[in-house]
């Protein structure tokens, strides 16, 4: 007899576990869509994280960890997520790893996120990310590739932000290309391109006068060359 009545206490106990859960989900998810319509992303943040460990699920947390990159919490995004290449991760999730990787500074394995991305999709944003990435990583042959895919590709109204200046500015696509286009050629023999990297960089600003970076580092390809051209000159003992 007392086996029956702790059986069904169990019994009794586990459906008012499941229905205090059940009310748990639809407070939370109640509260999130609140959270949205006052535009509160922290709130959104806490909601979902509630929902997710009551009810885990793959799309809560591909859009949890989406909301955290887009608020520029990368490692907050990345721990929600992971970091490993995984064939079947939905767009969403390689995004998240791919840009959330690059921005702490994870070239390496940020690149095959986004070459996983651009497989998917070709695009010429995602090429520019990859190009830059591969020109960070010394890795000038796929730089290149995806260079000339920008290059060819790159339509008239597609334009890339710059952060360096106080100003953030816009130039177009095409002109970003073509500077890392320069940085590829110099980065190909740092002695010997110094004038053919400085003639891309001339060409790209004549179609993006604005392009502060361009003068930024045609000065130093510049400081460079005379370096170099003085250490030359210097007789030898």
């Amino acid at each position: 007899m007392k086996k029956l009545v702790m059986l069904a206490f169990f019994i009794g106990s586990f459906g008012i576990q499941a229905q205090s859960n059940d009310a748990l989900i639809k407070h939370f998810e109640a509260y999130s869509k609140q959270m949205r319509a006052q535009g509160d992303v922290q709130g959104v943040i806490n909601g979902m994280t509630h929902l997710n460990v009551l009810s885990p699920s793959i799309q809560r947390t591909d859009t949890l960890a989406y909301i955290y990159m887009s608020e520029g919490k990368y490692v907050q995004a990345l721990n929600t997520i992971g970091i490993d290449f995984k064939v079947d991760d939905s767009d969403i999730a390689v995004e998240v790893k791919a840009m959330s990787l690059k921005s702490v500074k994870q070239p390496e394995r940020a690149i095959p996120h986004f070459e996983e991305l651009f497989r998917r999709e070709p695009n010429t944003l995602v090429a520019y990310e990859l190009a830059e990435l591969c020109l960070q990583t010394k890795k000038l042959e796929k730089a290149e590739k995806h260079i000339a895919y920008g290059l060819a590709n790159a339509k008239a109204d597609e334009v890339k932000a710059f952060y360096e200046s106080q100003t953030p500015y816009q130039v177009s696509l095409k002109s970003a290309f073509m500077y890392l286009n320069a940085l590829a050629v110099y980065n190909k023999d740092t002695k010997v391109n110094i004038d053919a990297a400085v003639d891309i960089l001339d060409s790209t600003l004549k179609l993006s006068p604005n392009f502060n970076l361009i003068q930024l580092t045609k000065s130093e390809l510049l400081r460079q060359k005379q370096a170099i051209q003085a250490q030359a000159a210097q007789p030898k003992k």
